[in-house]
């Protein structure tokens, strides 16, 4: 998501940012704003306050919506990056048997245009960074959060593997990454 390193190879999130702001210049009727949040153990947490618990709620047209959630109004690809640099800092981490820095959450990061008089809602752009499957032997010699993390990681990617799975079958099913 966040490219290489060195810089050689840009992330989505860098390509995404240079897009929406060379589109925003040809629409200044437009703004932009950025939220992000983590899916940590069942829970929602705002990454631009302090990991925040905040709520996903379904409101009577059947969208759903996070309350609480933060938005940042940014207006440059500058601004974007560090907003995303700054989440980043507040995401959880910890090391595991197969990696030294491992994302122990799922992100969701919602670039959004709203309308500048109105805020009315334009558009959305979503980035899931998912966290890894976690492997038994990987957390055997780790300690019971970390057993518990890896727990919920691989309960949460089977219940997206079976909605994706109920796609392809055209039928319906409720995904359940969080407790409401």
């Amino acid at each position: 998501m966040m490219g290489s390193q060195d810089g050689t190879n840009p992330g989505l999130y860098l390509l995404a940012a240079y897009d929406l702001c060379n589109l925003l210049q040809s629409y200044p009727e437009l703004t932009l704003f950025v939220s992000f949040y983590e899916i940590y153990c069942g829970k929602l947490y705002d990454l631009f306050n302090n990991r925040e618990l905040v709520h996903c709620r379904e409101d009577h047209k059947q969208k759903v919506n996070i309350v609480g959630l933060s938005e940042i109004q940014v207006s440059n690809v500058q601004a974007i990056m560090e907003s995303i640099e700054a989440g980043l800092q507040s995401r959880t981490s910890g090391v595991t048997g197969a990696n030294a820095d491992s994302s122990r959450s799922h992100a969701i990061l919602q670039l959004q245009l709203k309308e500048v008089k109105t805020q009315k809602d334009f558009g959305k752009m979503s980035f899931i960074d998912l966290a890894g499957s976690e492997r038994g032997a990987d957390t055997i010699d780790q300690n019971k959060q970390t057993r518990l993390d890896g727990a919920e990681i691989n309960k949460s990617l089977l219940a997206l593997k079976e909605c994706i799975r109920a796609l392809d079958l055209e039928k319906k099913h409720l995904l359940s990454l969080i407790h409401i």
